[in-house]
């Protein structure tokens, strides 16, 4: 599968001021390279506008020559991942900070980043023409775009679908013999599934989480709302109900699909008074834990299938008691293999307290972020178009937990129309792709560029190393995380929501020193062999 209209190269424009002493420069984007084409909406509020015809790219990632560094900056004032160049000194002025790299100091192994194929994205994104459809497709997943390796799809509905359903409606169905996808599986997900793998470079790692069971299965025998499962753990429900995903991962299976992983249930302990048709199924801890003990765990150990199984799919408010109570049974413990997270309610508990606590408890099980959006609960202004501080967001999101032991951290829809849905509950919320299907355009927000600070330059396998920092200045704003690439390279990711530039320094002690400024209200990647 092709990228379209990027079979069209160009350079970006751009001046080569190659002749500094090391300090970096911009460099001319190398053959196919694209700029981004602005488009303003408001003061500060900028989206790169792509269509069938033209869309930004980048050139897939070479590692720097020994003692040079790349950087890839996004900024309030309208750089998107502005690719230059410079190289390492031997001396360093004093800077207000100093990041100190320490390799030997080795902490969790990073699964990837990505988004959501929710029914709503997957409509989003086939309401475009066929060549836009591509430029959307290969701007997360090609390596001219920002690679994504992570997709979460809902099992049947969700919120953001444009009707309730489960794949089995028949009631009393406990055989599942009228198990079958519906066509926004077949005719939209698994075909846009298909041509994302064919794009990318990397394997995508594809995991499922359901909203909702069937209505018979349901305590308010109903799709919508919310209802606990019916009976206990180990009878005739529960068992159909853990059935029911493996029917699933068989149905995907025959289409050339496979899962990495399941949660058990998105967001257990939802409860939003605000949507009260919001399709969910409520579990405790203690009933998660049995319905994995004595149904879903041996049922994906029976089956075929090689995918994992991760807890919880909802706020970290409910860590790490969630953890110590399912993860606390040795039987429970031995089927599951992370901890799923979601960002909502961050501001409630710190990450120390929740993930921290989590991983020094239970090390040999991951943590992985699995939802987030902006937008959420706001009636006026779900969608804000070229919004550079919800890309802050994000990006602090995602520096604050891998600085935590988290894994990944995977967005919610790819894609949304211009009023944050199609939603059927009315949940509408905003995406890092809006799309304009009157007239076959779609806008790249900052949030889109927030992510690919991360996912394009931090592959599957990497490890996060020691970063310390030596301040002249405690109230240094700088957020920062680094990583050991399994290539051997080191990534080292630099956040300014300060609305001053930051002068700093980083030193890799097998390399040298950068003299390097973070402008106000920018991100920063740095990417450089270790010798």
């Amino acid at each position: 599968m092709g990228c379209g209209a990027w079979g069209q190269r160009q350079d970006s424009p751009g001046r080569d001021t190659s002749q500094s002493s090391g300090r970096p420069h911009p460099a001319r984007a190398p053959p196919g390279a694209r700029p981004c084409s602005p488009k303003h909406f408001g003061r500060d509020a900028m989206v790169c506008v792509c269509n069938a015809t033209y869309c930004d790219t980048l050139d897939p990632v070479v590692l720097p020559a020994p003692g040079a560094y790349v950087k890839y900056e996004s900024s309030k004032a309208g750089k998107r991942l502005e690719r230059s160049q410079g190289s390492f000194q031997h001396s360093l002025r004093a800077p207000g900070l100093l990041l100190m790299l320490d390799v030997s100091v080795l902490y969790q192994r990073v699964k990837g980043f990505g988004g959501s194929l929710s029914d709503a994205a997957a409509l989003n994104i086939l309401g475009l023409s066929q060549p836009a459809q591509d430029n959307l497709l290969c701007s997360y997943f090609s390596e001219y775009g920002i690679e994504y390796n992570l997709v979460r799809l809902p099992m049947a509905c969700s919120d953001f679908s444009v009707r309730p359903y489960s794949y089995d409606d028949v009631p009393y169905d406990y055989e599942l013999k009228h198990f079958s996808l519906a066509e926004e599986d077949v005719k939209m997900k698994i075909p846009l599934l298909h041509r994302a793998s064919a794009m990318s470079r990397r394997p995508l790692a594809l995991y499922a989480s359901p909203w909702t069971a069937p209505a018979w299965i349901k305590s308010n025998r109903d799709v919508r709302g919310t209802g606990t499962l019916r009976g206990r753990a180990g009878d005739k429900c529960h068992k159909t109900w853990a059935n029911y995903f493996i029917k699933f991962l068989d149905e995907y299976a025959k289409h050339n699909v496979s899962f990495w992983a399941v949660t058990v249930q998105n967001e257990p302990r939802a409860r939003n008074p605000t949507f009260p048709q919001f399709p969910t199924i409520s579990f405790t801890a203690e009933q998660q834990r049995d319905f994995i003990v004595h149904d879903l765990g041996p049922a994906l150990a029976r089956s075929p299938h090689r995918t994992r199984l991760l807890i919880l799919d909802d706020q970290r408010t409910h860590l790490p008691q969630w953890a110590e109570t399912v993860l606390g049974n040795s039987t429970a413990a031995g089927y599951v293999a992370g901890v799923a997270v979601h960002w909502y309610l961050d501001g409630i508990v710190s990450a120390t307290c929740s993930l921290g606590v989590t991983h020094k408890l239970f090390p040999d099980h991951f943590l992985l972020y699995t939802e987030a959006c902006n937008g959420f609960l706001s009636r006026q202004f779900s969608v804000a178009l070229g919004c550079w501080e919800r890309g802050e967001r994000y990006s602090h999101s995602i520096l604050t937990v891998l600085n935590h032991f988290v894994t990944g951290w995977t967005d919610w829809n790819l894609a949304l129309d211009l009023q944050g849905g199609p939603n059927w509950v009315k949940n509408y919320v905003d995406s890092p792709v809006i799309v304009d299907s009157s007239k076959d355009v779609f806008y790249k927000q900052p949030m889109f560029y927030h992510l690919g600070h991360f996912s394009k330059f931090i592959p599957e396998g990497s490890r996060r190393v020691g970063l310390r920092s030596i301040h002249q200045n405690p109230s240094c704003p700088l957020e920062r995380v680094a990583f050991l690439r399994p290539d051997g390279a080191v990534v080292l990711v630099v956040l300014n929501r300060s609305s001053w530039d930051v002068p700093f320094g980083i030193c890799d002690p097998s390399v040298g020193v950068i003299e390097a400024i973070s402008p106000a209200n920018s991100i920063q990647t740095y990417l450089w062999r270790q010798q």
